[in-house]
């Protein structure tokens, strides 16, 4: 393994700064991607680099350092009340999120909004310029960060530089809307290698480049494409996310995590359960989800009082309005189809609005017979590869939208579903509920083997092998024989870990 350092780019620290009475409190973040970078940065050491959460700094720094471990640290980039909300609150959350969600009706497109954008990724350049050694391998993760590399290469950064798209990237038809689209599109290939969840974002990525850039060359090797654009060239992949899935497993093995599933069964009264966990946001399929279990109550006479859902909301982007009419929404329908099935002694939904500790979360994964993954769309969905991993019984069943990127992966076990299709997704809830223990386990072994072998670390081998400077003469990482970086304006060199 290579020693050199790893240095991770993101909107936000896996962790999360809060003030209590004038004190610095850390608490751990949730979400996919500290799920799956985190491991990788222990592995490797080096540096996370993000927005803590707080648009106050004071005590930040020491707090962060305390903890910091032995091979890695953190690195603050305080954002204004200004910046967060015209960059994060605008631009990342009214413009981007929703067009790359094919969602453009929901879109704001004010240019104080972009400005903040660029703005904010200087901000972030910054902080990478103070950190960064000359072996360094920067790598940025997903879209509040595509303007990342083309502000270090202007300041005369020759290193090594990744990025990793979490969500998903739209159609040429999508991003024509967006008025900044060349501009973004070029930043982006300032990247060495530009990584995808699935073959269908990878593909209208290099549909837009071929649409809007009519100068930049696109060749396919392999599995890969390499892009050529204005003497810089990048390669383009797809690179499918994962978790630790050892990790996972062995928590969901302890007895503390067995006892804590019995108890959740215990308490919902030994029912059959459906499990949905889910970020708070549109996307997640949340209203859709709920409609489809109403019609299995409404259709199956006989389920009722022998089944109960679980549905947990963690809150996100709270102080956003559009969420906040959500959450209400989502409030709304539990309500009503409570209203109208409950009977003493069963409630057919359970709602928690919270965030949930790592061990919450793997007692319900062990808890649930059913897990409902129903986004309307999803780069990847880590929650479904993690119910998974923690079914180390190789019971359960997964139902999976096919608008997830995991459905990719996953499709040789789980149950999957067009989330808007309410009785498609009723019937696979029914299906689901009848299937024997004997398909169970044939269907979730083949998925927990797909987990287990493409796990985390293969997945940042697999995207940093990528970026790995070759010699001429020589072939790799789905390059050209021949291929070779071209020559430093500087004397430093950089390589990225193996």
């Amino acid at each position: 393994m290579s020693n050199r350092r790893l240095i991770v780019v993101s909107n936000r620290l896996p962790l999360r700064v809060e003030e209590q009475n004038d004190t610095v409190v850390l608490r751990p973040s949730s979400g996919g991607l500290v799920t799956a970078l985190l491991p990788v940065l222990r592995e490797h050491g080096g540096c996370w680099i993000g927005w803590p959460g707080s648009v106050s700094d004071a005590n930040i720094a020491a707090a962060l350092n305390q903890c910091a471990a032995a091979n890695y640290s953190f690195e603050p980039v305080a954002l204004t009340a200004a910046e967060k909300a015209c960059f994060y609150e605008g631009c990342c959350n009214q413009i981007v999120w929703p067009l790359f969600h094919s969602l453009p009706s929901r879109c704001d497109f004010d240019p104080g909004y972009w400005d903040s954008y660029c703005a904010v990724n200087e901000k972030f350049a910054d902080a990478v310029e103070q950190v960064w050694r000359g072996d360094d391998f920067v790598w940025a993760h997903d879209y509040h960060l595509m303007l990342l590399a083309d502000c270090l290469r202007a300041r005369g950064l020759r290193c090594r530089m990744g990025y990793f798209h979490h969500i998903p990237f739209p159609h040429p038809d999508i991003l024509e809307k967006l008025p900044w689209r060349d501009a973004l599109l070029r930043s982006l290939l300032q990247f060495n290698t530009i990584g995808f969840q699935t073959v269908r974002d990878r593909r209208n990525f290099v549909s837009c480049v071929r649409q809007f850039l009519p100068k930049a060359s696109v060749r396919r090797i392999g599995r890969t494409f390499l892009v050529r654009c204005e003497n810089r060239s990048a390669v383009v992949g797809t690179y499918p996310i994962s978790i630790d899935f050892e990790e996972f497993a062995n928590a969901a093995a302890d007895p503390a995590a067995v006892a804590a599933a019995a108890k959740i069964r215990h308490e919902l009264g030994e029912r059959r359960v459906i499990l949905g966990i889910d970020r708070l946001d549109y996307t997640k399929g949340i209203l859709e989800r709920l409609k489809s279990f109403e019609a299995l109550l409404a259709a199956n006479a006989t389920l009722r009082g022998r089944v109960s859902m679980v549905q947990i909301v963690v809150p996100s982007r709270t102080e956003i309005g559009e969420y906040q009419q959500l959450k209400l929404a989502i409030e709304r329908r539990v309500s009503q189809i409570n209203g109208k099935y409950a009977t003493p002694g069963w409630v057919p939904v359970h709602y928690l609005y919270r965030s949930l500790t790592r061990a919450e979360v793997i007692a319900f994964y062990r808890a649930a017979d059913v897990a409902l993954v129903t986004p309307l769309k999803d780069g990847m969905n880590l929650v479904a590869k993690e119910f998974c991993a923690c079914r180390v019984d190789e019971t359960g069943v997964l139902i999976l939208s096919e608008f997830a990127g995991a459905a990719a992966e996953l499709n040789c076990g789980a149950l999957v579903v067009n989330p808007y299709d309410t009785d498609g997704v009723a019937a696979a809830l029914q299906l689901a509920l009848r299937m024997d223990e004997r398909e169970q386990r044939s269907r979730m072994h083949a998925m927990r083997d797909n987990v287990r072998a493409n796990n985390v670390f293969h997945w940042s081998r697999s995207f940093c092998t990528q970026t790995t400077p070759l010699r001429p003469g020589t072939r790799a990482a789905g390059l050209p024989l021949g291929y070779a970086p071209k020559p430093r304006a500087d004397s430093r060199t950089a390589a990225v870990v193996a």
